[in-house]
């Protein structure tokens, strides 16, 4: 599909706020992508797609979690955590995406996981610094972004964390395994 077919099938599943927000993470993955050598169409394409199942039932999400046997771990989460993983179940069986790099980076691009490819890396950071992005110390991100690829990563996610912290509350376990593993290779590196 071209980038025009996917945003109509998207746009009627989201508010327009969340469309918006969208075009933003889109227009961003694929900067990020030009800049650090990753597949732009690719990015595109996850950046598009990474969002399609936050206003889906909570419940069919949770019926695909258990029928599909995902991490069983994701069950009563809510919305925030389940729309990643189904965002990548519905990018494979309704839009017919078998690039696996793609339907990861749409999976965990709310939560990171331990040893997350670039790809994974830019929509994860596109999301969080999108130009629609108005809180304290996105354009700290922003310009670490521009800079190195990685130490962005490990900002948005200390970011995040501090954030779920601060607001009391659940962190769900694999943004706990992504931040112990950013931590133990920023250590090996100095």
């Amino acid at each position: 599909m071209e980038r025009e077919q996917y945003l109509a099938a998207i746009k009627p599943r989201m508010p327009e706020k969340r469309y918006i927000h969208t075009i933003g993470v889109m227009e961003t993955a694929m900067e990020l992508a030009k800049a650090y050598g990753e597949d732009e169409r690719k990015a595109e394409t996850a950046a598009i797609l990474h969002d399609i199942a936050k206003y889906a039932d909570i419940d069919w999400m949770e019926k695909i979690v258990h029928d599909e046997k995902l991490d069983q771990r994701l069950i009563g989460w809510g919305s925030e955590l389940l729309h990643g993983p189904i965002g990548a179940y519905i990018a494979e069986h309704e839009f017919g995406i078998v690039d696996e790099d793609v339907l990861n980076a749409i999976r965990f691009h709310t939560t990171g996981r331990v040893g997350m490819s670039h790809l994974e890396k830019i929509l994860f950071v596109a999301d969080m610094i999108e130009p629609n992005r108005h809180f304290d110390g996105v354009e700290r991100l922003r310009k670490k972004a521009q800079k190195n690829l990685d130490k962005a990563v490990s900002a948005c996610v200390r970011h995040t964390l501090a954030f779920l912290i601060d607001t009391k509350q659940a962190i769900y376990p694999l943004s706990i395994e992504c931040y112990n593993d950013l931590m133990k290779r920023e250590d090996s590196e100095g």
